[in-house]
Order: C-alpha cells, then structure tokens, then sequence
C-alpha cells in the first residue's frame, strides 16, 4: 500500500535529517520534493496545494527551525496536515430496525465482495447482517452473493420483481429474525449513466438507508474522485470504501477523495479475502503512508488469530516460552493466517523503508516446509524435541520431502525463539504488550 508514494517521502526526510540544523531555504526545497512525490501519486492538485501551503506557513517558523529536531517537527506537521484532510465522520452510522446499508458503485468496483467482507466484519462485532442482491443485470449475481455470504457466515436474501414489495418483504423476514442491518448489493455500470442514477434514487427512496456507500477502486486515482462526485450530485452518497488498497502504490485516491467530495472514508479493502476490510483510520493511514509504521493493525491483525487459534492459556505459554514443536506448527499456521507478512513487517515502525526498497523479502514456501517436517515428526517427537537423533532426522526429513539440513535448521530456528521469548518476557515493554494480547 502507497510503496511508490512512501518510498519518495522516506527519501526527503532522511536527506533532511541529514542536514542537522535547518534553514527555511531547507524546508522550502524539501517541500518542492515532497509537492511533486505527491502530485506523481496523483492526488489532487488543489489538495497538493492547500495541505504544503499550511505546511510552509507553521514550517518555516522559528520554533520548528531552533528545535533539536528540526526535520522531525516538520514530519510531525505534514503528518498533522494529512490527516486533517481525510479526517470525518468515519464510523459507520447504522440507524433503523434494521438498519439499511446501501452499497453503490460502478461494475467492477468489488461493491460484492464488499458486501461480504462488510458483513463479516459486522458479524465479528455482535451483529446478525443479511446481505441483499438487487442486480437484475449481472448473469449469477444472486448465486455469486450467496456463495459469499455462506463464506462469511451471514444471511443472505433477494430483492426479486418489484423493489418497494421485495424490500418489505425482505424486512419484515428480518425483523422476525432479529437481524440487523440489511446490506444491499446494487447494480452497477461500466459508467455512469442517466438509467442507472434513477434506479439508485428510487431504490433509496424505497429502503431509506442509514448509509449509502460508494464502492470504489481506488487505484483509479483522479478517476475515483470524479465517480465519487458523480454519484454524491446524482444519489447522494455518506460514505466511501476504497477497495483493492493493497495494489495501490500511489494513494493519490484516498488522499483527495475526502477533500474534494466532503465525504468520510468508511472502510479499505486491503486483499481478496473475506477478513481484508478495514475501518479507515486517518492517522494509521498517514503513519503508513510516511514510513512511520503502523503497530496498532499489526497487533490487532495479529490479536485476531490469536484469539481464533489458541486459548488464553495457551497464547500465556507461547509467549512464556513454554511451547513445544506442536505449539510451534500451531503457530507456523497462525503466521500464514496473517496474509502477506512483508505487507505486515512494512507496518512496523522503521521497517517501511527496507520493505519497499527489497530489503526484506518473506518466503511464505519456506513457512509450509517447515509445517512439512514437523507433520513427519511422531507425537512424541513434537512434544520431547530433544529425543530427535541423527537418524529420526534422517527419517523426518525423507518423509517431508527435505533435506537434513533443513530438519536441523528448524529446530535450530525452535530452539532460538523459544529462548527469545523466554528473554523477551524479563522486559518491561514487552510485557505490557503481551498483557495487551492475552
């Protein structure tokens, strides 16, 4: 996410850091590089203008200038400025018994797959959400919604013939059933046209939603924010989620959409999967975004599958130290489950800079040949690894389809983290952190 964009603003501010003590000639001419990494990102020009014209006024100040660290401070207030503009009323507003969620946008945008992954999001929270197909166009689009609402776990219905008896009827089966809210699934074009914004007013005029939400790709750049203003002046939109973000190397999408259009970011797709939805969180984003990590995802990312994988006892132990190999392949899956784990690592304070310049290359192949020798090893092997002689290793590793060399290299790599976590757990920090995800 935003690689190209991040890479250039890391470059500025490490060549401003190295200057020591600046002057305002300094600060100008860091800001003319971070201008034109911003206007190639493809963000808005005007928004260019008016977050570095506030920049430069507080920037060029005395107090920045004579501080101890003085490139800091001007990070610290481009970061400020960012995320003063793609800040709003970014919860989501769910009003009504049940509550109605409308999901608009052009075809191809992910409006269903949005559908799905809003409504397991939902669900996770203590919600009972019902997706809603209303695409009469699109061959299968009813059979598509329902694959994925069986995937997510979730409620699934049809607006078929007429909408207005369609959606009561579909209503009155919620309120019956305690579910809440109603995600609907609309019909979307290759562009905007004239029909298709008259089917979308009649329809929110029937179904009266609490959110319509335009589902938007956000690596359209300039072209996400005209649709956006095409569709907020013709429908009326409250909300938008930017999908496919994890493709994005540029950003210039959610960084003007806000501006220009008035309207909150809700939610970011983040990958293909059913749990890739995140609620957009301004100062997250913009943290990413300059290379100075995100560690609040990361453990929640990570707090999540703990909590699906292990229980309380058990997560205490692995971060105690106290695990053996069958705890370690538990958690060698639990890893896999994170996703992309160089788009994890690129999260974490200082490590943006080394992912996005190849520094750090992850190979998940390895993480499943490592699962592979130790499903070759006996129960008794995985529980008492010190009883693994010359020839259990040969054996474990004829039967994984490995070498020796690598059966002894991860029990090396057991060994070493077992005691990194038992050393880990004399510090002080990392106990407050281990607090915080047991």
């Amino acid at each position: 996410m935003f690689e190209g964009l991040t890479h250039k603003l890391v470059n500025v501010f490490d060549r401003l850091r190295a200057k020591g003590r600046l002057n305002e000639q300094d600060v100008v001419n860091a800001l003319r590089e971070v201008r034109l990494a911003l206007l190639e990102a493809d963000v808005h020009y005007k928004v260019v203008s008016d977050v570095l014209d506030k920049v430069k006024q507080r920037a060029v100040g005395q107090e920045v200038l004579r501080s101890l660290t003085p490139a800091q401070q001007v990070l610290k207030v481009l970061k400020e400025e960012l995320v003063a503009i793609i800040s709003g009323e970014n919860d989501l507003v769910l009003k009504g018994k049940p509550a109605v969620l409308m999901l608009v946008g052009l075809q191809g945008s992910g409006k269903t797959t949005t559908a799905a992954k809003m409504g397991f999001w939902l669900k996770k929270r203590g919600y009972k959400p019902c997706l809603v197909a209303f695409d009469p166009y699109r061959p299968a689009a009813v059979e598509q919604l329902q694959r994925l609402a069986e995937k997510a776990g979730v409620e699934w219905a049809s607006l078929e013939g007429n909408p207005r008896e369609g959606f009561f009827r579909v209503k009155m089966e919620a309120q019956s059933k305690g579910v809440n809210p109603l995600i609907i699934d609309t019909a979307g074009r290759f562009h905007i046209d004239t029909e298709l914004m008259e089917e979308l007013k009649e329809l929110k005029a029937i179904v009266s939603p609490s959110e319509v939400l335009l589902v938007v790709d956000s690596m359209m750049g300039q072209d996400a924010v005209n649709v956006a203003r095409g569709f907020d002046r013709e429908v009326g939109i409250t909300g938008i989620v930017l999908t496919k973000m994890e493709g994005d190397a540029k950003g210039g999408a959610a960084l003007s959409i806000k501006a220009v259009t008035g309207k909150p970011i809700k939610f970011i797709g983040t990958g293909e999967g059913i749990k890739d939805l995140e609620p957009f969180y301004p100062e997250r984003i913009v943290s990413r975004l300059l290379g100075i990590g995100d560690i609040w995802t990361v453990v929640e990312k990570v707090q999540d599958v703990l909590e699906e994988q292990a229980e309380p006892e058990e997560r205490e132990d692995f971060f105690a130290g106290k695990f053996d190999l069958e705890d370690f392949r538990q958690y060698l899956r639990m890893m896999r489950k994170l996703g992309n784990l160089e788009r994890l690592i690129a999260m974490l304070p200082g490590f943006s800079k080394l992912v996005t310049a190849g520094g750090i290359k992850v190979d998940e192949r390895k993480i499943v040949r490592m699962e592979a020798i130790i499903n070759s090893m006996t129960l008794e092997e995985r529980r008492k690894p010190h009883i693994i002689n010359g020839s259990r290793r040969r054996r474990i590793a004829k039967g994984s389809g490995t070498t020796v060399q690598e059966v002894n290299q991860l029990l090396k790599q057991y060994e070493f983290i077992k005691g990194l976590l038992k050393e880990m757990r004399t510090s002080k920090t990392v106990r407050r952190w281990m607090k915080f995800l047991t």
